[in-house]
Parts: C-alpha cells; sequence; structure tokens
C-alpha cells in the first residue's frame, strides 16, 4: 500500500530507505526473511531492492545475511557537508576543548533523537561511545533538552510521539510533566544540564546555536565524566566558556548564510 497519495511519491525509493534504516545497534547483519520481517514488504520487493543497493556499494552480502558498506556514510557526510557545521563549528569546538579539557559536541534533533554533526573529543573511558552519525534519545540528553526547548508545544508532541532509532535505553525515563517542568527552566535560563540521565558516568551541560532570527539550528555541549568533573565545575567553569562558543558558532552560521564562500574560502596573500 502506497503511504502517500501525491503522483511525485515515489514509493520504491521509500521502501529502499526503509530497507537501509533496518540496521540499527544490535543488527549489523540481516538475512532476506528478517528484512523483509522487519520492514513488512513481501520477500521479492525487498530482494530487488537488496541486489540494487549491493551493486550501488551500499550493501555487502556474505553466507545468506546482508550488511551495509562504508559508502552509507557517504549519505549523511552529504548533508553535514552541504549544512558546513563543522567547518564552521570545529575551530570552536577545539578552543573549547582546549579551555576544558573536555569532549564537545553538536547535535541536531531527527525526530525524537538527537544526532552529532561535529565534534571533537580528548581520549577518556567513557560508558557509551560517541561519533559523526551517532543518535541518542533527546530527552535523556542535555543537547536534545536544549533542543526540544525550542519546539512549539505542537511540535513537542509531533517529536516525542516519535519512537527513538538510537538502539539505546536510556538510565531514567521523563514523565512528560516532568519533562515539561525541565524543558520550561531550559528556556528561562538558555541552556541544559544532564546528569547521568543518558548513562552512568555522563555529566553535560548544553547550549542552543541560533540563526540571524534566533531560532535553535543545533545545539553544543561540553560532556565529562561524572567522577572527574562536579557539576559546579560544569556550572560555574565550563559554562560561561560553552555560552560564549555557541554564540561564536552562531554568528559564523549567519554569516555563513548571507555569505558562504567567504566564510569557508581560505585566506589569501
Amino acid at each position: 500500500m502506497r503511504r502517500d497519495s501525491t503522483p511525485e511519491f515515489i514509493e520504491a525509493l521509500a521502501r529502499g530507505l526503509d530497507v537501509l534504516r533496518c540496521f540499527e545497534p544490535g543488527r549489523p547483519s540481516m538475512t532476506l526473511s528478517e528484512l523483509a520481517a522487519a520492514t513488512g514488504l513481501a520477500r521479492p520487493t525487498v530482494r530487488r531492492i537488496l541486489i540494487t543497493l549491493e551493486q550501488l556499494g551500499y550493501v555487502r552480502s556474505a553466507d545468506g545475511e546482508f550488511s551495509l558498506t562504508p559508502r552509507v556514510l557517504d549519505l549523511g557526510m552529504a548533508y553535514i557537508r552541504s549544512q558546513s557545521l563543522w567547518d564552521l563549528a570545529v575551530p570552536h569546538l577545539r578552543e573549547l576543548v582546549k579551555q576544558t579539557g573536555e569532549s564537545c559536541s553538536i547535535a541536531q534533533l531527527d525526530g525524537s533523537d538527537i544526532v552529532y554533526v561535529a565534534r571533537v573529543a580528548v581520549p577518556k573511558l567513557v560508558t557509551l561511545a560517541v561519533t559523526i552519525g551517532t543518535r541518542f534519545p533527546a530527552p535523556a540528553t542535555s543537547l536534545g533538552k536544549v533542543l526540544l526547548a525550542a519546539l512549539s508545544p505542537a511540535e513537542l508532541d509531533r517529536t516525542l510521539a516519535e519512537p527513538s532509532r538510537s538502539g539505546i535505553e536510556p538510565r531514567h525515563r521523563h514523565e512528560r510533566a516532568e519533562l515539561d517542568s525541565v524543558l520550561s527552566r531550559v528556556r528561562a535560563r538558555g541552556w541544559a544540564l544532564t546528569d547521568e540521565e543518558l548513562a552512568p558516568g555522563i555529566r553535560s551541560v548544553a547550549a542552543p546555536v541560533r540563526d540571524g532570527q534566533g531560532a535553535v539550528v543545533a545545539a553544543v555541549n561540553v560532556n565529562a565524566h561524572a567522577a572527574e568533573t562536579p557539576v559546579e565545575t560544569l556550572t560555574e567553569h565550563h559554562l560561561p566558556l560553552l555560552l560564549g562558543a555557541a554564540s561564536a558558532i552562531s554568528a559564523d552560521w549567519e554569516a555563513w548564510k548571507a555569505h558562504p564562500m567567504e566564510v569557508l574560502a581560505p585566506e589569501s596573500g
């Protein structure tokens, strides 16, 4: 059954993307039958999709199972490159890491998850590994709280109604009334803090990145290990530096939107 009645909608493309999205944490490889069951598509349909994806280099097969290839990363990196978030943010993230001695990241919302789009890390033992493209449930993260707090009530309802695709069960799951109260505080003070809500040992503070009209387009954070960094250090020392970095990234974002070639082009002579 078609999921969209408009004549421009390409159902075959949508089904191909459905197959790609089946590969999640804990399911790096799947059989044809498993993919058919996960997508709700007929086996012959899934087989044709897999043959196409394999010929294009996005999927490989071995011993009756299919898995993604690194070429799939090109799809996500195309978004990051088109937005230039990495190019704009990395100098500020590196300076923030230098000032705090902690890992720093930028994320955006995708459904009810956050997705990391830029990161500068320090070598520390952490509970959860984070790379570009990693996703976590938004309500359990400081980055997610900042992004959720920027939504209208209707947008927030729609966002939270979407199931997480992170494969992560947070250590603390907010009831809606509790989350609404937390987001209200985030809106009032302009930043968010989480203390071991996502997983043991993870503590972070985040601030919004805004465009020229003041709309939140991303969030940036400082992430620390709870055994090494007290909450007071995050809020009293790291937070002012974070707010300064967020402001600088926001200014660069707006400048790039107005004059992209001037902001990103290397200086000459």
